[in-house]
């Protein structure tokens, strides 16, 4: 017997589709609209009335943007930072996730307790400062990959995930010789690919839009990521904004270099480093719509 859907049904479905086509449009545009300022004359877009296109397309906003001395140093660390971070968070994770499933681990129930149980306080600011500079990482680039090695959540994600892999698995290859080693990189990972790409998607995100590591515990102009130029850049433009519009004279105008305004070099300063973000997920999209899918479904 085939099911048939109701008038109520129908509505309901209907009325949820345009819902999140509208709440869909609408999240995009915001995107957009950033997107069309920024390749739009600067001192036109004082003016105000655009909404859908540039009303005078210009390429100054990123020329002016991509002469920034720093830019391309930030642009290649914060690269090498998610890249770099992301592997070794997600390999480091995993292990442990991996270690705290084995239920003959030693101490097994207090390390999770500890670890759970540390994730409820924070120090603060000041006793994190005092903890890095003891341990050098003050000025140095590890400062941006150590401290993101390890994440308790991401730990019991990840062991979630493992506790739905069979065990006759593991032990058959026990029986075959297999070690720990070889059962976690052979048979957990390659099985657990889309848990393990949301958690990198994860971490990769946190990495490149994480500014206040490269602004509190960084000095070193060398060492400043994507995400803290473009927050410096963005305190710096609006202070400049606001000067301009509290006293127009020729002086503050003359900083406009080929129409550029602070407004629009922050709108081309967002889109630069927000691409790159949106260029990686579509690859790990498959993967990402399976790892969110984790604990829903139990058969």
């Amino acid at each position: 017997m085939v099911y048939k859907e109701t008038l109520g049904e129908k509505w309901f479905t209907i009325s949820n589709y345009l819902f999140l086509i509208l709440f869909g449009c609408s999240t995009v545009y915001l995107f957009f609209y950033i997107l069309v300022l920024s390749f739009n004359d600067g001192i036109d877009a004082l003016k105000g009335g655009i909404y859908f296109w540039p009303r005078e397309f210009t390429l100054a906003n990123y020329q002016t943007a991509f002469g920034n001395p720093n830019i391309m140093s930030a642009f290649r660390l914060s690269v090498l930072r998610a890249g770099v971070g992301t592997f070794l968070s997600v390999l480091l994770t995993s292990m442990a996730a991996y270690a705290l499933l084995r239920k003959d681990l030693p101490g097994r129930k207090y390390i999770i307790f500890y670890c759970f149980f540390t994730t409820l306080f924070s120090g603060g600011i000041i006793p994190l400062y005092m903890l890095y500079k003891e341990i050098g990482l003050i000025n140095s680039i590890w400062i941006y990959i150590i401290p993101g090695m390890y994440s308790f959540f991401n730990i019991i994600i990840i062991r979630t995930y493992f506790e739905n892999i069979p065990h006759s698995l593991s032990e058959s290859a026990r029986m075959d010789g297999a070690g720990d080693l070889r059962i976690f990189f052979q048979i957990y990972l390659p099985l657990s690919k889309p848990v393990l790409a949301t958690i990198a998607l994860f971490v990769a995100v946190a990495h490149w839009n994480d500014w206040v590591t490269g602004a509190f515990f960084v000095n070193n102009p060398d060492l400043i990521p994507a995400a803290t130029l473009l927050q410096k850049v963005l305190a710096e433009t609006s202070f400049e904004a606001n000067a301009m519009q509290q006293s127009m004279n020729s002086d503050l105008m003359a900083k406009a270099v080929s129409n550029t305004t602070p407004e629009a070099l922050r709108m081309a300063f967002v889109i630069i480093v927000t691409i790159p973000v949106l260029c990686v997920y579509p690859f790990l999209q498959k993967y990402f719509v399976q790892g969110v899918m984790i604990g829903s479904i139990k058969e």
